[in-house]
């Protein structure tokens, strides 16, 4: 007869802990499955409150919501509370909260910390839709009309205010700073772009969005967003292989281009067929859904030719901009847009370090002297396009100046997609931080000053009355 295998002779002295590891095994996986539902749910609930709570400051001193969301992730992230850090930052969790979790759910502080660096990818990608959803709606938003009824001036306005910041960004930051050519280029490129809906929102409460120089900055607005964004889709796929080449860099510029022009032609054409089908569905929920299909193909594309999915976001919403069903659209993304991107922002301020910015360590004073830069020619660049233009009548300067002046969400999507792709290095992604929150901030208090001003009759003057003259030249 055989004799019993080794292993079989010590199982009865393996019996009781075995039993014991079986019976815990199942109180250990739900540890961690109330650990990793605390953190999910904790993780929108500080997100929700800190935003809220400081955009509601916002209102109240009449400045952009937006920017309140962005100093909530300030206050909760790698430079505040530490209650919401990116794990890229190598930053540790506070401590109590890791230790309020860790009570709960029954699961250890390194248990919990773990958790959270895996589930962090998932609140990222929660983020970029509201990214999506945002530039859609951007998109939905641009009256292109308006661009057509001021014409040469407002196009004049646009191409100078994104060209003159962004070669003076670039070329300063890379021969003055030394700032490797790649990452010059991304933080001219986000000088580029003007945040129409401050601008819109200020000259309408003082009566000025149907004046002659209001008219000009909208249009202006709207082809500046147009240029920024397809310059964004250009510098974010050059920035993954550092390449300059110039063949890819025109084969991107070309493809962006034809792909935004393609957008344009099909807001003619594909709109009729669009309403056509959404008037013969019946389910709810069809215009959101209908919506968002063309959002998600035309994201798809940009990628699929190697752009920016966010451009694609954005020529959706131009495709769809002259339906008929424009507004209900807009209505069903806005909350979308309300909570997702909110979640995008303030992921931004959560990384960022302002420590970089403390004048007294003498290594961060070439970055401070980098944003005071980036501020003046942010701030310079769109002034100058105020006397860019030519007209017969006499318009002030000052206030079209100004009014491209803020750069609000479009400065922080470039601020954002440059921190997820890892391209920026601490002192330049808060330089880039603190031109978008200066320029917002100055613009509306600059424009209040300046048209709390006598008013001069052209500043008077409506957008048919500009449509009507025909005395204005390009420049």
């Amino acid at each position: 007869m055989p004799l019993p295998s080794p292993a079989l002779l010590a199982l009865p002295a393996l019996l009781p802990s075995l039993l014991l590891q079986a019976a815990t095994d199942p109180l250990a996986n739900h540890a961690i499955e109330v650990a990793e539902t605390l953190i999910q749910v904790g993780r929108f609930l500080v997100i929700f409150l800190a935003a809220r709570s400081l955009a509601e400051l916002m209102v109240r001193l009449q400045l952009p919501t937006i920017l309140g969301e962005l100093l909530a992730g300030v206050v909760i992230g790698v430079s505040g509370f530490h209650l919401l850090v990116p794990p890229a930052s190598g930053v540790r969790l506070n401590h109590w909260l890791l230790d309020l979790v860790a009570a709960f759910s029954g699961a250890s502080a390194d248990q919990v910390q773990g958790l959270y660096g895996e589930s962090f990818a998932g609140l990222q990608q929660v983020s970029l839709l509201g990214l999506y959803a945002l530039l859609f709606l951007t998109g939905l938003e641009s009256d292109l009309d308006e661009l057509v009824a001021v014409g040469l001036q407002a196009s004049t306005v646009a191409v100078t205010g994104v060209l003159l910041p962004f070669a003076l960004g670039t070329l300063g930051l890379h021969f003055l700073f030394h700032v490797p050519l790649v990452l010059a280029v991304f933080a001219g490129a986000a000088l580029t772009a003007t945040s129409i809906g401050i601008t819109a929102s200020v000259f309408g409460e003082l009566g000025w969005l149907r004046s002659r120089e209001g008219q000009i900055v909208i249009g202006a607005a709207v082809l500046d967003d147009i240029l920024g964004i397809v310059i964004l889709a250009v510098v974010v796929s050059l920035s993954g292989g550092a390449s300059f080449a110039i063949a890819p860099i025109l084969k991107l510029i070309v493809a962006a281009l034809v792909f935004v022009a393609a957008a344009l032609w099909l807001s003619r054409t594909v709109a009729p067929g669009f309403d056509w089908l959404i008037d013969r569905l019946q389910a709810p929920g069809e215009v959101v859904v209908a919506g968002f299909v063309v959002l998600i193909l035309c994201c798809f594309c940009a990628q699929a030719i190697g752009l920016e999915a966010a451009l694609g976001a954005f020529a959706a919403g131009l495709i769809l901009s002259r339906s008929r069903h424009t507004e209900a659209i807009q209505e069903t993304v806005k909350p979308l847009v309300a909570l997702f991107a909110t979640v995008f922002f303030v992921l931004i301020g959560t990384g960022m370090d302002l420590s970089v910015l403390n004048p007294l360590d003498p290594a961060n004073r070439e970055g401070l002297v980098m944003a005071a830069y980036l501020l003046a020619v942010a701030v310079l660049g769109k002034l100058a396009a105020g006397w860019s233009y030519r007209s017969a009548v006499p318009t002030r300067r000052l206030v079209v100046g100004l009014g491209m002046l803020p750069r609000g969400e479009v400065g922080l999507i470039f601020l954002g997609l440059g921190s997820q792709a890892g391209i920026l290095t601490p002192a330049l992604e808060a330089a880039i931080l603190l031109m978008v929150i200066g320029t917002t901030f100055l613009a509306p208090i600059l424009l209040r000053l300046v048209l709390s001003s006598p008013a001069s009759p052209a500043a008077t003057a409506t957008a048919t009355a500009t449509a009507a003259s025909a005395a204005d030249q390009p420049l």
